[in-house]
Parts: C-alpha cells; sequence; structure tokens
C-alpha cells in the first residue's frame, strides 16, 4: 500500500506542513508514527484523499467542522440516502451564504461606485471654477 510522507502532500497540496498538522490536531487525519520516539509521520491514501476533500471543501468556502462531518459519514456505510441528504443540506446552506456574500458585495461595488462619481463631479466643479488643489482660488 503506497504510503505518503507529509513533505510529498505538502507538496502535492501547495500547502505547508503546518497546515497538515493542523488538519491532522483537528481530526481531519490520522497518520501512523514510525522512527525513533514516533516521530515521523506516515499518511495513508485514505489520509490523502482526507485531505484533499478537506481543501476542496475549503474552496467551497465550508469550515472544518462541517468539512469534519462530511469526509466522517463517507467512512460509515450505513446510510447513503441520509449522508445525500445531509450533504444536500451543507450545499444549501453554503450556497445561501455565498449568494448573500455576493448581494452584499454589488451593494458595496454600487456604493463605491456613486462616491467616485461625486467626487468625480465635485472635482470638475472645482476646476471649472479655477479652484487650485487646496481648493482655494487661484490668484
Amino acid at each position: 500500500m503506497r504510503t505518503y510522507t507529509i513533505a510529498e502532500l505538502a507538496r502535492e497540496f501547495d500547502i505547508t506542513a503546518r497546515a497538515i498538522r493542523f488538519y491532522e490536531d483537528q481530526g481531519l487525519l490520522s497518520p501512523t508514527r514510525e522512527g525513533v520516539g514516533g516521530r515521523n509521520r506516515v499518511y495513508t491514501a485514505r489520509d490523502r484523499t482526507r485531505l484533499k476533500l478537506t481543501l476542496r471543501g475549503k474552496r467551497l468556502g465550508l469550515t472544518l467542522s462541517e468539512i469534519k462531518s462530511i469526509v466522517d459519514m463517507y467512512e460509515s456505510p450505513k446510510d447513503t440516502v441520509a449522508q445525500m441528504h445531509r450533504f444536500l443540506g451543507v450545499l444549501a446552506t453554503q450556497r445561501a451564504t455565498l449568494e448573500q456574500q455576493r448581494e452584499d458585495i454589488a451593494m458595496a461595488l454600487a456604493e463605491i461606485a456613486a462616491h467616485e462619481e461625486e467626487c468625480r463631479r465635485m472635482l470638475a466643479d472645482s476646476a471649472a471654477r479655477g479652484d487650485t488643489v487646496s481648493g482655494e482660488q487661484a490668484g
């Protein structure tokens, strides 16, 4: 069975070893330990898959607890229909969050555009009156 070192996984997924250790601390990965005093972490294909799914979940904007819940449910073959419904629920919640963020961003961009336009109008009015940079009359 193929195993991986922390350096190999970090390089493959373009993340730091520290990030991988953090995911391990969060219970998302569970490498075995080898070497003197168990200093070397050895990751299995299962750990690699869990890391890949964790990073995919992060790209989707899911929290680590949501990711862990989803990844863990695939490890138990109890009821895949219930698992799919749960996953759909998580995705729907995340979709709603992202849609709200998109609306908030659109509103913020519209406000910025309005302020920019007002500043440009005021600068044009000032230039037409012959104001200097400091706002005083040229003279």
